[in-house]
């Protein structure tokens, strides 16, 4: 039998110990006798609530009690002096905390599920914050997947440290739009990511903090080190998952399959990283080889771990707690003076009463709807293998969110706004054609296939800085990635700068 000590106390004890840690690094040098000193006693009070989960299986519950408490205790006035000595590292002292945060036989886990679940204040919450009320029992059974994983509610996951409260500071300011524009993009996709995730059983926040990190859920982003899509796959990895190169389409850019592809890798490194969350998301920016490495020579250490960290490129020890943290506004935004938009994100069809492009219904939808930035991104989103400049016949089927069904009705099928975009239209078509690129016929299932133009001469091209295969072959009317790649023997689909390739010319 173990005893239960209130779940209050030891959240706001951990709370307030992993509040003293700080985004530096490891560093260099023999430690001063007086951080050493704290060193030893952080290591004491580890072991001492370790032994005190013996005890409770003993059932010396009493004794239990009070080793936990002197070793909190011991914990909390360590930390605090960590803080105010030179030297001290208090990523260190982070570690602790994740470990024991994660230790599954601990008593603020014990006996904690899905369906028993006590009311308390979440980890990392601070007094008075509006989450510290939101358990997983009080939320409808078909949203508990959103805040657990494999098993483990997401706030015993998250360790709210210094680099994870800085990337909540940096998200609530200077990239704020940029949080809202990827919480409205992936509400309009939602129906198409969020299901891989949910049979997958992996939190839907998780999904939508590397989106937002990765792209801020622009379908067609494309990275200088050629990362494209929503999730932001490289070529081989996305290879691997199921994305490859179909009639002209990179399938990186599709949602659904992108999602599905993500959903897949994560589930996979969280098996091989023994569901370690923080390694996972290391491993899907940093690369999962070198992490493997890592972590196998250092078992049991957290992300957090100087070990561990201090390993890390300036690159993953942001993209981590910037995930994390734009999956934590997710779930507690009122905790943090956040309010997400309204976003209807049902999704609908129209058919084209009349030939016209992507470009052109953006302009006759307006600002329908309450869209101030318009309807161009979620087109695009919803509809990635069309170019956006090419006209399509009428009767073709596009897909739209579903309140903007009776928009199209009223206000791109007659009157004066389909005029206008047409004619607007025609003059970017004038003044700077777009390159040939699929046809809707190609793209769209109520018209006949298109067929490519055959090259028959080729021109020599130089890379330069921020080219990717992708980008090269939209340039090209003759010509898709595995074309070019097949032409030059490229393999794994790799540039340099300045290399030269060859490029196919259509006549």
């Amino acid at each position: 039998m173990s005893v239960r000590v209130p779940r209050s106390f030891l959240v706001v004890s951990l709370a307030m110990l992993a509040g003293c840690a700080s985004s530096g690094g490891p560093r260099p040098g023999k430690a001063p006798p007086q951080v050493n000193a704290l060193y030893d006693r952080m290591n004491q009070a580890s072991k001492g609530y370790e032994a005190s989960i013996e005890q409770a299986r003993r059932g010396d519950t009493a004794a239990a009690e009070q080793s936990r408490k002197q070793s909190l205790d011991q914990l909390k006035d360590a930390s605090a002096r960590c803080a105010l000595t030179p030297g001290c590292d208090q990523q260190r002292f982070a570690a602790v905390f994740d470990r024991l945060l994660r230790l599954k036989d601990g008593s603020f886990i014990e006996g904690e599920d899905a369906d028993d679940t006590e009311q308390g204040a979440e980890v990392g919450a601070q007094p008075g914050d509006a989450a510290g009320s939101i358990v997983v029992n009080a939320l409808p059974q078909a949203q508990r997947s959103v805040t657990m994983l494999k098993g483990q509610q997401f706030s015993d996951l998250m360790v709210m440290n210094g680099p994870v409260k800085a990337a909540l500071e940096m998200w609530l300011t200077q990239l704020r739009p940029n949080l809202m524009d990827a919480y409205v993009n992936y509400q309009m996709m939602r129906y198409k990511m969020w299901p891989a995730y949910k049979k997958a059983d992996l939190p839907e926040a998780l999904l939508f903090g590397i989106m937002a990190k990765e792209s801020g859920g622009k379908v067609h982003a494309v990275s200088r080190s050629g990362a494209s899509g929503p999730l932001q796959f490289m070529y081989a990895t996305g290879l691997r998952f199921g994305l490859s190169n179909a009639d002209g389409f990179d399938q990186r850019f599709d949602p659904t399959m992108a999602a599905q592809a993500n959903a897949e890798y994560i589930d996979e490194q969280l098996g091989a990283f023994n569901n370690n969350l923080e390694l996972t998301l290391a491993a899907y920016n940093g690369g999962e080889g070198r992490m493997r490495r890592i972590a196998a020579a250092n078992p049991g250490a957290s992300f957090y771990d100087p070990q561990i960290y201090g390993q890390m490129s300036a690159e993953t020890r942001d993209y981590v707690p910037m995930v994390l943290a734009a999956a934590w506004l997710f779930l507690h935004p009122d905790s943090y003076h956040l309010t997400w938009p309204k976003v209807d994100g049902q999704p609908g069809q129209i058919v084209l009463t009349r030939s016209a492009s992507l470009a052109e219904l953006t302009v006759c939808l307006g600002s329908a709807r309450d869209m101030p930035d318009g309807w161009f991104r979620t087109l695009r989103n919803l509809n990635p293998r069309l170019d956006p400049q090419v006209t399509l016949p009428a009767g073709t089927r596009l897909e739209v969110p579903k309140p903007l069904e009776k928009v199209y009705m009223a206000a791109c099928t007659t009157g004066p706004w389909p005029i206008l975009a047409s004619d607007l239209h025609n003059a970017v078509k004038i003044v700077a054609p777009p390159p040939p690129a699929a046809t809707s016929a190609a793209l769209v299932n109520t018209s006949p296939a298109a067929s490519k133009p055959s090259p028959t001469a080729s021109k020599s091209y130089t890379v330069r800085r921020g080219d990717t295969l992708s980008s090269i072959a939209r340039r090209s009317s003759c010509a898709d990635v595995e074309d070019i790649a097949r032409m030059n023997g490229l393999k794994g689909h790799h540039l340099t700068v300045g290399q030269a390739i060859r490029l196919p010319v259509c006549r």
